[in-house]
């Protein structure tokens, strides 16, 4: 009888093993770590007929084999230096394979789940169900917490999700909603307020003396006159996207160069990637200051460019997935947004993708100056992204050269708070020293940087517009987007392809000869811990953009 006992707990024990074989982990993770740790109190349930929309994203087909093609299609020495892929190329050799693909699908539909958008090239299956579908899918129980840091509650997975399917998925975008995406732009009466309240520094006062816009603040045309000067290239021939987590009123737009007396003759795509509205009207409660400066730096820049979407979405992997597979491809992004994954990797393979397809993401370092736990890097502090800085310029006459420079007291950087590897372009030697003391083991930031401080002229959610009230990093990513597009213009005229992810380019350049006359280097100033000193450092990067470096980026 203890023999029968024993084999019938071990048969008991080996089914159950069998299950858990067949049940397939996520390969990132999806449960904070306020939920994990207990310090968010739970509060309930989502109700099970609650509708949610979620995205589902397949891993990489091979992905030591992308990290060594991304190495050599960035080594000058490289037989394939920048041969980059089109979206389809990438899909066959490093996407998931079509059997993979259609296996979600049918995984979605048997568990309920409506299948509502992605693709195969884009890695993802946007789907929609109840609550109880989604927790019959992923084996997760959706619960509500109070926010540690907030004053709201948030919804969450329990565990881990795990699906039945006979390989590993790499996401599942949706399953919280912890961090809720914010823009990078700041306000100077909100900072003074804050200032005034905190005892914090008060805001640098603005210096838009020299601006050809009222009040002599700053315009879009401005900062294309101070970092580019007064050549020929627009941008002609090239598409530039802007990730926006919100649409906008193209009015807006209108009514800023209707002010300045300019005309903007770029066609303009609104694209919801995942169903969002693409509207965004004050009279709903939706801002699109944001949406609107990005649109003024990234067209001032580059007044020529072939198009410019914004591409508008709800999940981030939503939109950068639509980023890497639409056509016209945008060659050069802009990102004025900040947000908390709950697993840093969770884009990597997006942007991996990115490089690999000749795309460059710029991503606004912050208005928070030094980089922590609590005031996150996120998406800036990526090794596979371009940080941009901030800085206050002073221009020489209205829509005049560039004069001088100082490190913008807000500008974001510092060492990755997300802990992730120094990459290669910043182990070469005279990068990091003890002079900018920054880390030899993680990822440093900012990469660039360009002017951030309150002087720049805004028009938005159909109201007055306003001068030198504005500020932030989010206004220096869209300016470097537009200035690549003029570098591939030139790339284009000399028979080149599109430059591609700049960082392995700019670094040699920064430790090279000819830094001085590439790069305004920004040697004062000071943000949080950090100052800006001579060569690279954790407040500026490499500094902005100076006469010589565009002929250099072209020439790479």
């Amino acid at each position: 009888m203890i023999r029968k006992a024993g084999l019938f707990f071990a048969m008991i024990a080996w089914l159950i093993a069998a299950v858990d074989c067949h049940a397939q982990y996520v390969a990132t993770h999806h449960v904070r770590d306020a939920v994990r740790n207990d310090q968010a109190p739970p509060v309930g349930r989502l109700p099970e007929s609650r509708v949610m929309q979620l995205d589902i994203v397949l891993a990489l087909r091979d992905p030591a084999g992308l990290k060594a093609f991304l190495e050599e299609i960035y080594d000058p020495n490289s037989g394939i230096y920048h041969q980059f892929l089109t979206p389809k190329e990438f899909t066959e050799r490093f996407g998931p394979s079509q059997a993979d693909y259609d296996a979600v699908l049918r995984f979605a539909k048997e568990n309920g789940l409506a299948v509502v958008g992605g693709s195969r090239d884009g890695m993802e299956v946007q789907v929609r169900g109840t609550v109880g579908a989604v927790e019959h899918a992923f084996h997760v129980t959706m619960g509500t917490y109070r926010h540690p840091d907030e004053n709201r509650i948030f919804y969450s997975p329990d565990r881990e999700p795990t699906t039945t399917l006979p390989f590993e998925l790499w996401h599942i975008s949706g399953l919280d909603n912890y961090s809720i995406p914010h823009p990078l732009y700041v306000k100077k009466s909100d900072y003074e307020f804050a200032a005034a309240a905190h005892g914090f520094n008060k805001p640098q006062a603005p210096r838009a003396t020299t601006g050809s816009g009222p009040s002599a603040s700053f315009l879009g045309s401005d900062m294309r006159a101070a970092y580019y000067g007064t050549g020929s290239l627009t941008g002609t021939g090239q598409n530039l996207g802007l990730l926006e987590y919100y649409g906008t009123d193209l009015a807006d737009l209108n009514t800023y160069y209707a002010n300045v007396q300019q005309t903007n003759h770029v066609p303009i795509t609104l694209l919801s990637t995942d169903g969002t509205s693409t509207s965004c009207l004050a009279s709903q409660g939706c801002d699109d200051t944001e949406q609107t400066l990005d649109m003024t730096q990234a067209l001032g820049m580059a007044p020529g460019l072939a198009s410019l979407t914004m591409y508008v979405g709800s999940s981030d992997t939503a939109i950068i997935s639509a980023m890497t597979t639409h056509s016209p491809l945008p060659t050069t992004i802009g990102c004025s947004w900040g947000w908390t994954p709950a697993d840093p990797s969770t884009l990597d393979p997006y942007f991996q993708k990115m490089s690999a397809q000749g795309q460059n993401f710029f991503a606004a370092s912050g208005d928070s100056s030094t980089w922590s736990r609590r005031n996150e890097a996120w998406p800036a502090d990526d090794d596979y992204v371009v940080s941009v800085g901030g800085t206050d310029l002073t221009t020489a006459s209205a829509a005049g050269p560039w004069k001088s420079e100082t490190a913008w007291s807000y500008s974001g950087g510092g060492i990755s708070p997300d802990r992730i590897v120094i990459p290669s372009w910043q182990k070469l030697s005279g990068v990091i020293n003890s002079s900018n003391r920054g880390s030899k083991t993680y990822r440093n930031g900012p990469d660039v940087s360009a002017n951030a401080n309150f002087t720049f002229y805004v028009c938005a959610d159909q109201t007055t517009c306003t001068a030198n009230e504005y500020g932030g990093t989010s206004f220096a990513a869209p300016m470097w987007a537009g200035y690549i597009a003029l570098v591939n213009q030139q790339r284009a005229a000399n028979g080149k392809g599109t430059l591609g992810f700049i960082n392995p380019a700019i670094y040699p350049i920064g430790v090279s000869s000819s830094y001085g006359s590439d790069f305004h280097d920004i040697t004062s100033g000071t943000s949080g811990s950090y100052s800006a000193v001579k060569g690279y450092d954790l407040v500026t990067g490499w500094g902005s953009p100076n006469s010589g470096l565009l002929g250099a980026l072209a020439a790479q």
